[in-house]
């Protein structure tokens, strides 16, 4: 009677893709605007689950009470802060991180 041979199964490690990944992401950058400084964190090292947490690339206040903390976030609101400078510093942010704007962490080109 002939035996069966099992198939291999093929397990392809990315630990040290994505340690490589990881370490080539730029520095963190901090801002000041209206006396308010803030620094954010490379925008791809945000947590896997960030866009389940925030509505998506144009939650820019979902995203900053992650990335600065709700106090950080009642300060800029009590110095101010508009739409449109909570936009702005989603542009630089990704800018700086080398993304065009509303390009997301799960893009194609990530």
């Amino acid at each position: 009677m002939a035996t069966k041979s099992t198939p291999t199964v093929e397990v392809v490690s990315l630990d040290a893709l994505a340690k490589q990944k990881r370490d080539a992401l730029p520095d963190p950058v901090t801002f000041e605007l209206f006396g308010v400084t803030f620094t954010l964190p490379p925008f791809k090292s945000l947590p896997f689950d960030v866009q389940e947490r925030v509505a998506g690339p144009e939650d820019i206040m979902g995203i900053m009470r992650l990335t600065v903390g709700e106090e950080k976030l009642k300060e800029m609101i009590a110095a101010g802060f508009t739409v449109s400078e909570a936009e702005l510093i989603g542009e630089e942010w990704q800018k700086r991180n080398g993304l065009e704007p509303g390009e997301s962490q799960a893009s194609p080109t990530s």
